[in-house]
């Protein structure tokens, strides 16, 4: 199996991507009336950096969003019929001159996206802990000017129209199955993951998120099968494109800022060891659920066909797992080829 990854320098209110051409779109964009991000807005419409220097957040927020609903504009546009968005965004709280304020970004890209006629669906809550006594902001101690402590954010999930239909019998899709352990535990609507530290340099970690590569590898294995195209339009430093190299998908990254793309040089190297390590975890980690569910009296009634191990259901039977093998550049990104996983294991 190949997949290709291309790369692009540019704005992601012009992607330059036919109608329909992706089937999963997974980014984190810039988050509004987060102070990051408020000289990247500010370029965009001079007017957003007028409004924070008069302390007007209310006009602000809007007109973040007035940037940003242009990128749905497109992402509705490029979307396949069927295709999904997993959208990563955190509300922000904020004092500027009209005082201290929660700016509910997640309902306000909901109204945007669906305006453009994307369906919203049930969306994840994903949130990290920290290991500070500090659970509140304010007042400390005493009522009633202490607020909460967000350690959250949305994975907002909209579809395009009615559900995908895949060619029937489609092998891909079976083979890219997730095991029913892995479904119960991927689809509940709350996420407990910590952020991941990225290893760059100073100047480029202020002006990227920290996107743990878990949360686009699981919303890929989720939404999407063999041979799909994963869009990301606020790319960064490339977790997600990393994320569609170890699960095997082509993918197209966007961003302005040529800084950060380069950054991606020095990641994809590690994705033939990040999808051998991860597929084999999630063999291994089958393979204990298997025996749990043996000593519970509860036996599997499928045999998986690529693997000696029995799996719940039959949609899981032709499960399979692909590593990368090679990583090569191209002229716009990168060309990847994909081997099986073997594994190996106690007998069952």
């Amino acid at each position: 199996m190949e997949t290709t990854h291309r790369v692009v320098t540019g704005d992601a209110r012009e992607i330059p991507l036919p109608d329909d051409s992706v089937e999963l779109v997974v980014t984190s964009p810039p988050y509004p009336m987060i102070e990051m991000w408020d000289d990247i807005f500010g370029e965009l419409d001079p007017a957003i950096a007028d409004a924070l220097s008069a302390g007007d957040g209310d006009r602000a927020f809007e007109l973040m969003h007035d940037v940003l609903e242009e990128v749905w504009a497109e992402v509705a546009r490029v979307l396949a019929p069927g295709g999904i968005a997993c959208l990563n965004v955190g509300d922000a709280t904020r004092s500027l001159d009209d005082g201290f304020r929660s700016y509910p970004n997640g309902a306000e890209v909901t109204a945007r996206v669906t305006d453009h006629g994307l369906r919203a669906l049930p969306d994840i809550l994903w949130r990290k802990p920290t290991n500070s006594g500090a659970k509140f902001m304010g007042s400390g101690m005493v009522p009633p000017n202490a607020y909460p402590t967000l350690e959250h954010e949305q994975i907002l999930v909209f579809r395009n129209g009615e559900r995908r239909r895949l060619e029937p019998g489609s092998t891909r899709r079976y083979e890219s199955a997730y095991f029913w352990e892995e479904r119960n535990e991927w689809f509940s609507d709350l996420w407990e993951l910590r952020g991941e530290p990225q290893d760059l340099q100073e100047g480029l970690r202020d002006r990227s998120g920290a996107f743990p590569l878990v949360v686009p590898y699981r919303l890929i294995s989720m939404f999407s099968v063999y041979g799909d195209t994963v869009l990301d339009p606020f790319v960064g430093t490339g977790t997600t494109t990393l994320a569609a190299m170890v699960t095997a998908r082509d993918s197209v990254g966007i961003d302005r800022d040529p800084e950060l793309l380069s950054a991606l040089d020095g990641r994809v190297g590690t994705a033939p060891a990040r999808s051998r390590e991860i597929g084999r975890e999630r063999l291994d980690d089958h393979r204990e659920w298997v025996h749990r569910r043996r000593d519970d009296g509860n036996e599997p009634g499928y045999t998986a066909e690529f693997y000696d191990f029995p799996v719940n259901t039959k949609q899981e039977r032709q499960i399979r797992f692909y590593a990368a093998d090679t990583v090569e550049g191209t002229d716009d990104g990168y060309r990847v080829t994909h081997a099986p996983i073997e594994w190996e294991s106690d007998a069952f």
